[in-house]
């Protein structure tokens, strides 16, 4: 196995053991909806097929080679990839109790909107950071793979709608946080 696919590994490791680490240390208080339970079902169970799928291709995978000679492709990729990890790590870790799988879309009992370090850039830090690391990983695995990262960001615009409608309805200082912040890429987008 080659040095730049182990490190890969070891930084979706990293991202995965963060979730799992922060989710048990603030005791998650779900509210089930139960006519979505068959919904979140579904979107728990793709994304443990998708972890598994990135595991399994960065470790052992050739899919797809865009170059022929990807050591440019594969520094930029590199690059890419630790900018999206350390941004939804760090911005994970900015959100604390405040955070909330994507499935579940609600607001929590004592949450706070969060609009400092990195969030006062921008409104979703985290769908940004797992964007940019996906499409990372790809270049970085030099696969055309990397134009399946469009399915993915539909949904992350899709939520995000979502969730800003939800949060402009629960916190009344929501609307000013979105008119001085961007949603994805500070300053831009």
């Amino acid at each position: 196995m080659e040095l730049l696919r182990l490190i890969l590994f070891l930084g979706l490791v990293f991202h995965k053991v963060v979730w799992e680490v922060m989710k048990k240390r603030e005791r998650l208080e779900v509210h089930p909806q139960h006519f979505k339970m068959s919904f979140k079902s579904l979107v728990k169970l793709i994304k443990v097929i998708v972890l598994a799928f990135l595991v399994f291709q960065t470790l052992f995978l050739d899919l797809f080679p865009i170059s022929g000679r990807p050591i440019g492709l594969k520094v930029l990729g590199t690059t890419i990839y630790f900018v999206g990890l350390a941004m939804a790590v760090m911005a994970r870790l900015q959100l604390g109790k405040n955070w909330v799988n994507i499935e579940d879309c609600q607001v929590l009992s004592g949450q706070s909107l969060i609009t400092n370090g990195i969030y006062q850039y921008i409104r979703h830090p985290i769908y940004t950071g797992d964007i940019l690391l996906l499409v990372g990983l790809e270049l970085a695995l030099n696969s055309w793979l990397v134009l399946a990262i469009s399915i993915p960001l539909l949904v992350v615009i899709r939520q995000t709608l979502a969730e800003e409608a939800l949060l402009s309805k629960m916190f009344p200082d929501y609307n000013a946080y979105c008119r001085r912040t961007k949603r994805f890429i500070p300053f831009i987008v």
